[in-house]
């Protein structure tokens, strides 16, 4: 048997393998809890309401959902996670206390193996968790599943020879995007809430753009990236940089808010030390459009979108410079 069908064997394995409440249909209460922003999931768990491992159960449902609808998962980790779960640290210094993340393939955790499309990297499991996903376990998040990128990490699809191609959970024949195109998929089915992706040329945005999620490309400098996988080690001019994603706005900024405040600095020496600050803006303030980088249009429906931004901006009383006529 060669890596390709021992990858996908062991994944059926675990999925075959899961405890029957995994297998069940969604419950009132599941729905209430894929329903419920992560704030208020922090809230519930942190004063007792909820308990973290029937949050693991309606969000490991659902992502089986996704993983028959859309083929987006790598890593099935919910034996683990259950444990994880179990003793989640429920103290108000836990801003992420019980909520299941799901994590690119290139993020290392302890037992699981790292392929990000690599049959090469089959059957070598991490030997220790990456710096980042320490931080959101000590933050009280609970990784559950590793999601689809295409081979390299270099494509605006995700498919590779090793686990198949991830389909668009909208429109099954179209991509999710790429690189982080499984994470996308997940998110816009719903079978996460919060997740993390990588970018250097657009690897959340675009996943995010062609699945209808949220992400903004992290500064470096900013999140914990030692310890990870990559197709480009050593690879500075354009470093990678590890990027949240996620189903709504808000839940985006609780991310971010939650990464920051757990002194990232303090897991990876090259993150700047910078706390998070709420940022008050005049109430006008001047946006910059650009319609076309001079090579390749937008497409019809990304010229609309971008229309519909600036009307509300408009409307709103912000200025808006056209910078393609300034340049």
């Amino acid at each position: 048997m060669d890596m390709i069908e021992t990858k996908r064997a062991e994944r059926a394995r675990r999925i075959a393998s899961l405890p029957r409440v995994y297998h069940q249909a969604l419950t009132a209460h599941d729905t209430l809890i894929l329903s419920t922003p992560i704030s208020e999931i922090v809230k519930n768990v942190q004063s007792n309401l909820w308990d973290p491992v029937d949050i693991l159960h309606a969000y490991g449902k659902r992502a089986l959902k996704a993983q028959s609808a859309t083929n987006c998962l790598t890593e099935i980790m919910f034996t683990d996670a259950e444990q994880w779960a179990r003793t989640v640290n429920k103290s108000t210094s836990a801003p992420l206390a019980g909520v299941p993340i799901s994590l690119k393939d290139m993020l290392h955790v302890e037992g699981y193996d790292s392929c990000y499309g690599y049959s090469s990297y089959v059957g070598k499991p991490a030997q220790t968790d990456s710096a980042l996903v320490k931080l959101l376990k000590d933050a009280g998040a609970i990784p559950f599943v590793k999601t689809t990128t295409p081979i390299t990490l270099l494509s605006f699809e995700s498919w590779s020879a090793l686990f198949g191609i991830t389909k668009n959970p909208h429109v099954p024949t179209h991509s999710p995007g790429g690189s982080s195109g499984g994470e996308a998929a997940l998110l816009a089915f719903g079978g996460s809430r919060i997740g993390i992706g990588t970018d250097v040329a657009g690897s959340v945005r675009v996943p995010a753009h062609f699945s209808g999620v949220y992400s903004i490309k992290a500064s470096t400098g900013r999140i914990p990236r030692t310890n990870s996988g990559s197709s480009v080690p050593g690879q500075e001019g354009v470093p990678a940089v590890y990027s949240p994603m996620a189903r709504t706005l808000e839940d985006l900024e609780t991310l971010w808010r939650a990464i920051v405040s757990m002194k990232p600095w303090e897991y990876d020496h090259s993150c700047h030390p910078i706390p998070w600050r709420e940022i008050k803006f005049s109430d006008k303030l001047k946006w910059g459009v650009m319609w076309s980088d001079g090579m390749v249009p937008p497409s019809p429906a990304c010229e609309r979108a971008l229309r519909m931004v600036i009307d509300v901006l408009r409307k709103d009383g912000h200025e808006i410079v056209d910078l393609l006529s300034i340049l």
